[in-house]
């Protein structure tokens, strides 16, 4: 018996942050767009802090009165301590022009609010949806089984995976590769942190390093409903060494912390269950293939540090909905070229910071007490998201000659 057969112009894997803004960007241009969710939501995801670069795909998709309107706890810049050094980082006052104020999210709400945003545009979201097989080519067909049961094909004219950490086009084709980052785990939850008013600023996420370990680091990001998202990040072999529940290693980790001790020191840690994810990083020998591209974590992800994730998923839904809007022109289109290539250029940008981060280099830059303000500026344009701005000289360093002197100064 054969299955039955739909048809759309683009069909989207995932209806994540990268699946919703594509849709809504393919919706601008008039196509005809079906989104496959396996899951319900609002369901839980992390990668809760946004970057200001990541404001403007929300508005070109048209999506930004929705984002607005749903309450999420304004974001202007980055807190960093370690021991009893403080810095901050106002993206509002950065070298790369555009937006210098975002959200920090739920990410439950924030991703239905997008999928609910590119359904109101038109796109057909079909929620609890599982792919099940995939045949790429020129017309690529996807074989789909309902939340009753029902098997049946999708035929598309093109296919975006944005199925995110479930990576489905990357473990289906066998695209995946080990990424050159060490294996590092991440723990957290949700708090309610009870602070007073004024005792920080609720509009920064606070990054924290461990005062003894320069590759171990806390994220603490406020929500408008008075909780925090807290999390430590570090190697396997550091974790392993705490005993107890999930909730009692964390609580131990954090308390390690002399200004995390005190912020949360009348906190409720029972709002949400301690959830840990090991070897998040992870690479693809190709973003592109016959009919088919991967989107945000789908293709690639470095690390949770600078929250960069969103805004990398957001660029490869823009740059994807531009080259399908030559490609159903009836334009030839390099997708390597014109899609891969200036991905991958933002992507590396963020990797020399972060291996930069984790080695402690960038955190003597950070920390440093007597900072220059231009240099400062062009920093915090990275940190806000503006990796892609050649005009700042730290994301056209594409040898990281730069940083290094920068790095080598600020240790001296």
């Amino acid at each position: 018996m054969s299955l039955r057969i739909e048809t759309t112009d683009v069909l989207i894997i995932g209806a994540g942050p990268a699946g919703s803004v594509a849709a809504a960007f393919l919706r601008q241009q008039g196509r005809s767009v079906m989104i496959l969710e396996r899951q319900q939501f609002p369901r839980f995801s992390i990668g809760e802090s946004l970057l200001p670069q990541s404001m403007e795909y929300i508005e070109a998709a048209g999506l930004l009165r929705d984002v607005v309107e749903a309450g999420f706890q304004y974001k202007n810049g980055a807190t960093f301590a370690r021991g009893d050094q403080t810095t901050w980082f106002d993206f509002r006052d950065k070298f790369s022009p555009g937006w210098g104020t975002t959200y920090q999210v739920q990410r439950a709400t924030f991703d239905d609010v997008l999928a609910r945003g590119a359904e109101r545009m038109g796109a057909e979201l079909r929620f609890q949806h599982e792919v099940l097989a995939v045949e790429p080519g020129e017309r690529p067909r996807v074989t789909v089984r309902s939340p009753e049961g029902e098997e049946y094909v999708v035929e598309a004219a093109f296919l975006l995976d944005a199925s995110g950490f479930a990576r489905l086009l990357p473990r289906l084709l066998d695209l995946e590769r080990p990424s050159n980052f060490p294996v590092r785990g991440a723990l957290f939850t949700h708090v309610r942190d009870n602070t007073p008013a004024g005792s920080f600023d609720r509009n920064k996420i606070v990054i924290t390093t461990h005062p003894e370990h320069v590759d171990v680091w806390y994220w603490t990001i406020p929500f408008s409903n008075g909780c925090c998202s807290q999390g430590v990040v570090a190697e396997p072999s550091f974790m392993e060494k705490y005993t107890g529940t999930d909730l009692e290693r964390l609580q131990a980790m954090v308390a390690e912390a002399p200004n995390l001790r005190r912020l949360l020191v009348n906190a409720e840690w029972d709002v949400m269950p301690v959830r840990q994810i090991v070897g998040y990083s992870a690479n693809v020998s190709s973003l592109v293939g016959p009919g088919y591209a991967l989107l945000g974590n789908a293709g690639e992800f470095l690390d949770p540090v600078f929250s960069s994730g969103v805004t990398i998923a957001f660029k490869s839904a823009q740059l994807a909905a531009d080259c399908l809007e030559r490609q159903f022109a009836g334009e030839t289109v390099d997708w390597e070229q014109d899609f891969s290539e200036p991905l991958r250029m933002g992507v590396r940008t963020f990797r020399r910071f972060v291996e930069s981060w984790y080695a402690g280099g960038f955190q003597n830059i950070i920390y440093h007490q007597d900072q220059q303000p231009e240099v400062k500026r062009m920093i915090c344009a990275i940190l806000a998201g503006y990796a892609w701005d050649r005009n700042n000289p730290y994301v056209a360093d594409d040898n990281g000659r730069r940083l290094r002197v920068l790095e080598e100064l600020c240790s001296a």
